[in-house]
């Protein structure tokens, strides 16, 4: 469960985490920097092999590499998708510089349908330093996203309350 003060809880354990630029939303846009509230399945994690071992969890894993993006164009059908990069609409790129993108999971936030415009690349992932906001993400310390990840399995879900 993640509150909208910035506390995460997996079983009995709390931690601190970061939330969107926006706060938390019912209503989640495209751009809003809002992350949404709503119960989200835990789809798969995706990791950077340069700069990690592969996580031990019982989800589905699998390694990015520099050609991996996200789809974050409302108007493109491969909009809230992983692609390869370069593509034909506006993505970002998953293989980044600083280390936000190291380890993520993919949150089952408007992905089953996908809504144009509904919002995009809505991941659980490494806070930045000093929890900076997100842009609609739920942020976790490194270690602290490993370990909720080492007791994940498929059917569970990340609650973000209002």
């Amino acid at each position: 469960m993640v509150q909208p003060d910035g506390t995460a809880r997996w079983g009995a354990r709390a931690m601190r985490c970061a939330l969107g630029r926006a706060g938390v939303a019912r209503d989640k846009r495209e751009g809003d920097g809002a992350t949404p509230i709503g119960v989200f399945p835990i789809r798969q994690v995706l990791y950077r092999p340069d700069r990690l071992a592969m996580p031990t969890t019982g989800l589905p894993v699998a390694a990015i590499a520099p050609s991996d993006g996200w789809c974050d164009d409302p108007e493109d059908a491969d909009y809230n998708r992983k692609v390869v990069l370069p593509h034909r609409a506006r993505c970002e790129s998953l293989w980044r510089e600083d280390h936000v993108y190291d380890l993520l999971a993919v949150l089952g936030h408007n992905d089953a349908p996908v809504v144009k415009g509904a919002g995009s690349a809505i991941f659980l992932h490494v806070a930045r330093e000093g929890y900076a906001p997100t842009e609609g993400c739920v942020a976790l310390d490194l270690d602290d996203l490993l370990a909720v990840l080492k007791e994940a399995a498929p059917g569970d879900t990340v609650r973000v309350i209002g």
